[in-house]
Formats: structure tokens, sequence, C-alpha cells
């Protein structure tokens, strides 16, 4: 009898229960149209656009062929593998250079942009600041400083590592902020100054999230060394894939290189899951 009933009960609760459906607001309206809006424009910009004389289906056609002539048939012809590994340390120095150089500074800085460990106006002023770092491109900061220095890598670098402050100021503040105010109350109360509470409570506690963003930082200042490789002359896998694209139009070398990037990123990636999976065993 329980049984029926329960199961009677049950049928009621599906019948009487109605899925409830957001109504549609003004800012979801608003994003539907605008993609709706940018579709159509990319379509029809596809129609319209004048082609000349290339022809759609054998240029795809042709695309298809440059893709498998890079990538399965890929070989070195003008550098060699013991070259490339040396051009590929270099980028990975550049990286890990303006890697360090930032997290340094930026630590710091970071400590004063944290509004639990700071003044309030001094903290909204570096974060104003450092927003503005981050809203220009890594690329455009190079630029800049190549006025000074000359394209090479040493514009690269101070460019990078410019970007990467303003990178990990942001994180690690946020980080910082993340921790029990609770905590630096009862330290205050203690006796304990500014110092002690940072050197013995805040970066101890924050140190998982602090190596995690660095890390995260040299993922991506990799991949801007190669970048900056070609649009600034600073050296390194970047240049020679700009070469091999660019001046000599190597399909097959712009492949190897390309693994080449790309097995280092698979190895990164590995790299950061096993730290991630350390850190949180060890914490």
């Amino acid at each position: 009898m329980k049984t029926g009933s329960t199961l009677k009960d049950s049928r009621k609760l599906t019948h009487s229960s109605k899925i409830k459906v957001k109504p549609l607001t003004k800012q979801a309206i608003a994003i539907r149209l605008t993609l709706t809006a940018l579709f159509v424009i990319t379509v029809y910009g596809f129609t319209v656009f004048d082609y000349g004389d290339t022809n759609f289906m054998s240029g795809l056609k042709e695309t298809f062929a440059n893709f498998k002539t890079m990538f399965f048939e890929a070989s070195f012809s003008r550098l060699t593998i013991t070259e490339a590994i040396y051009q590929v340390l270099i980028t990975l120095g550049l990286a890990f250079l303006t890697t360090v150089f930032g997290a340094v500074i930026a630590l710091f800085v970071g400590l004063l942009a944290a509004q639990n460990l700071s003044n309030k106006v001094v903290s909204n002023t570096i974060k104003a600041f450092v927003a503005f770092i981050r809203a220009v491109p890594t690329v455009l900061w190079v630029l800049i400083f190549s006025v000074a220095a000359g394209l090479g890598s040493v514009a690269a670098v101070i460019g990078m590592t410019f970007h990467s402050i303003g990178y990990l100021i942001k994180a690690y503040s946020e980080s910082f902020e993340e921790l029990d105010e609770g905590v630096i109350e009862a330290l205050k109360g203690c006796g304990a100054n500014w110092w002690q509470i940072v050197f013995q409570t805040v970066i101890p506690s924050s140190m998982t999230y602090l190596i995690s963003w660095t890390f995260m930082r040299f993922e991506i200042n990799f991949s801007v060394a190669v970048a900056m490789g070609a649009a600034a002359g600073a050296g390194g896998i970047g240049f020679d894939l700009f070469m091999a694209s660019g001046f000599y139009f190597d399909l097959r070398e712009i492949g190897m290189i390309t693994y080449f990037i790309l097995v280092l990123a698979i190895i990164f990636e590995f790299v950061s899951i096993r730290m991630k999976v350390n850190l949180r065993e060890t914490h």
C-alpha cells in the first residue's frame, strides 16, 4: 500500500511540477542580436568579397595540399635538428627570464595592490595602472620599448616583462585578498608587524596559487616569445618560423618547426597538470 501511494504521489509531483524557463532579459536579447548580426555580416562578406580570378574550390584544394605538405611531409632543409633545439632553448630562455623578472617584481607590488594588506587608495591606484598595462598588447609594448632599445632580444625581454608584471600583479593580489582577514587581525593583535604577516602567513597560505599563476604566465610568455622572434627580431624558433614562412616559403620546414612548438606545448600542459596535482596533495 505504501508503495502504491508513493508512486501516486510521485506521479502527481511529476505532473504538477513545471519546468521554469527564464524570460529573456535585455542583456540576453542584445547578445543574441549581436551574434546574429556578426554571423550575417560574415556570410555576406564571404559572398560579396572580390576574389579576382581565384576559384574558391581550387583555392580550398590548394590549401589542403599545402597542409598536407606541411604536416605529412615535414622535414628540415635549412636548419638541422641541433640548430632547431638550440633556437627552442633561446625561446625558452626568453620566456623563463621574463617570467622570473615579472614574478619577482609583481610579488612585492601585488602585496601593495591587495586591499587587505595595503591602503585602499594605494591598492586602487596600482590596480588602475595595472589594468592599463594589461589592456595594451604585449607586441605593442615590445615595439614601444624597441624605440629606445632597438629591435632585438632586449626590447622583447623588457616588453614581455612589463606585460607579465601587469598580469601577475592582478593574479597575486587577488590570491592575497582571498586570505581570511580574521587571521590577519589576530596576528596584528599579537603584535606582528607587516613583514611578519606577509612572510609567515600571507605568502605560505597563497603559495599554491602563486606557483600556478606563475607557471601559467610562463606558458603564455613562451607563446609570446615565439611571436616576438618574428615581430621584434628577438631570435629563437619564432624567427626561424618567420624566415621559413615569409622568405623561403618552405612548407616542410614550417611543419617541422610547428611540431617542435606543439611538442613543447604538450609538455608544458603535462607538467602543469602534474604540478597542480602535487600541490593539492601537499596542501
